[in-house]
């Protein structure tokens, strides 16, 4: 058979990543803080972008008239708020229709099929609450806030600069020390090397050596140490209370965390009531004394969705509308500038404004109803755990989650990620809800990793302290509950909660009965 060159014609289909396919991959797996500074970003981009509130109100300068914030719910892009499902797992709607949404098949569709009116991104049909602009003179009105009047609170490093001023030192020692004062840590430890900081400014080993022997006669006492045992040593020096005995004891402070007390005998060369008293000292210090001083403000968990039991047993789920970026397409404000363009270069832009602003409200709209999707699915597998607690979380990966409603593992996943739903149990990130399987010794449902652990803790803490339970004896217990779980297991589970071996627990339970 001769070789010859020919031309042949194939069909084939296969998923092209479109860069509007991408930005909605992109926006589902973002936080709703990394959301919003995203939407954030395309605002100030696209001028054809505005916030819903921001057309309730008739822009003057510009000749665009109030336009209404209305959205078609015959369409089907209607967005997605609120799903109830009931006891039996089937999910109803509650009076807005439910699109079947599927990032793996959906995300082709062209920005010609978004309506002409403005398009809202997340379709929330409930008031936008906006500060209040008028001022009260009045001292007895109820919304005088007492911690709105409060000082805001120092840092450690501002508590420190504050107290460098009152220091004897030059000016050149006083660079050096906010040089320091910067290094430390949060728990007021110094670790970094002296001979670098030294390179880095450019001076003498020793003028380091000499503001840092300053800085560490700082309050609070403790601070500026390089480690835990000379954190403590200098809180014994200011009480007066350090000896050669003690010394000892902080340089040997492993065994003292290993309840080895009969080689600190020996090694402090004292006896058991004076030893005793050393530790009880040594509790009554700060290890950390850097934390006093809260240089960082707790990030509070917002919830995505909101999960609630009906008094008909059915499941009422909720998208946290104040998480949804409410943004809506300016058509009117793209008709005047299409008018007035005539250049080609400057036709092409509008144009692709307005693809990308429908596009992002369209994907925002898809977002929202994707992680309600999920979420309604994960309440309908997870149900006995809203209603009884951890012990009935059953096991459950994303196929499972992804058959149900019909989408990939990997939208699933993205989904999940970064996402919270508010219960009555508490605040979840959806992630916590798959869990892998441990067998049952029965041959029934089996049992998820997060309820063993919860009851590997439950019997660790429950145990006596002259029965002190080790990981085979758990093992015993737990198979008696129905769990076949190996050995190996448990030891992972219980180093895994930072719970101490059999040992370790037996030596300082023993501490806390002697103590």
């Amino acid at each position: 058979m001769a070789l010859t060159p020919r031309l042949d014609l194939r069909q084939s289909q296969q998923l092209v990543m479109t860069p509007q396919l991408q930005q909605a991959i992109k926006l589902l797996q973002l936080s709703n803080l990394d959301l919003a500074a995203y939407v954030e970003q395309e605002l100030e981009k696209n001028p054809l972008l505005e916030r819903s509130d921001a057309l309730e109100t008739t822009e003057t300068g510009s000749g665009i008239e109030e336009q209404p914030a209305s959205a078609s719910t015959e369409s089907d892009d209607a967005p997605l708020k609120e799903l109830s499902i009931s006891n039996d797992g089937t999910s109803s709607d509650d009076g807005n229709s439910t699109p079947d949404t599927d990032y793996d098949n959906t995300f082709n569709d062209t920005a010609s099929d978004m309506p002409a009116e403005q398009s809202f991104a997340n379709g929330a049909d409930t008031g936008y609450l906006g500060a209040n602009s008028g001022g009260s003179s009045n001292f007895s009105s109820n919304d005088l806030n007492l911690e709105n009047t409060l000082s805001e609170d120092l840092s450690l490093q501002d508590h420190l600069t504050q107290q460098l001023n009152q220091l004897p030192l030059s000016n050149s020692q006083k660079l050096i020390a906010s040089y320091l004062i910067d290094l430390i840590s949060d728990a007021g430890y110094f670790t970094e090397e002296i001979d670098d900081v030294a390179e880095t400014l450019g001076c003498e080993r020793d003028a380091i050596e000499n503001v840092l022997t300053s800085l560490r006669a700082m309050e609070p006492v403790g601070i500026f140490a390089t480690d835990l045992a000379d954190c403590l040593a200098l809180q014994l020096k200011d009480q007066n209370r350090f000896d050669p005995a003690i010394e000892a004891l902080l340089n040997n402070l492993h065994l003292l965390a290993d309840g080895n007390l009969k080689e600190l005998l020996n090694i402090c060369d004292v006896d058991e009531e004076d030893l005793g008293d050393m530790i009880s000292e040594i509790k009554a210090l700060d290890p950390k004394p850097g934390l006093q001083f809260d240089s960082e403000v707790a990030q509070t968990v917002i919830p995505d969705i909101f999960v609630r039991r009906r008094p008909d047993s059915s499941w009422h789920i909720e998208l946290n509308s104040e998480t949804l970026p409410k943004v809506l397409v300016n058509n009117s404000y793209y008709s005047v500038l299409n008018t007035k363009t005539k250049k080609k270069e400057e036709k092409e832009y509008l144009s692709e404004c307005l693809s990308t602003a429908n596009w992002l409200v369209k994907s925002l709209d898809q977002r929202a109803q994707t992680i309600l999707k999920v979420a309604t699915a994960l309440v309908a597998e997870q149900e006995m755990f809203f209603t009884q607690g951890i012990e009935f979380l059953r096991p459950l990966n994303l196929k499972t989650i992804a058959d149900n409603i019909s989408m990939h593992e990997s939208t699933v996943s993205r989904v999940t990620s970064n996402k919270y739903i508010a219960s009555q149990r508490g605040i979840f990130e959806l992630k916590y809800f798959f869990t892998s399987a441990i067998n049952s010794t029965s041959g029934g449902d089996s049992h998820s990793a997060a309820s063993v652990r919860h009851k590997l803790k439950r019997l660790v803490d429950d145990e006596a302290p002259n029965k002190i339970l080790s990981d085979d004896k758990i093992v015993e217990l737990m198979k008696l509950e129905g769990i076949d779980i190996a050995r190996r297991t448990v030891a992972k589970y219980r180093d895994a909660m930072k719970i101490p071996s059999s040992v370790q627990r037996r030596r300082l339970k023993k501490q806390l009965i002697a103590s």
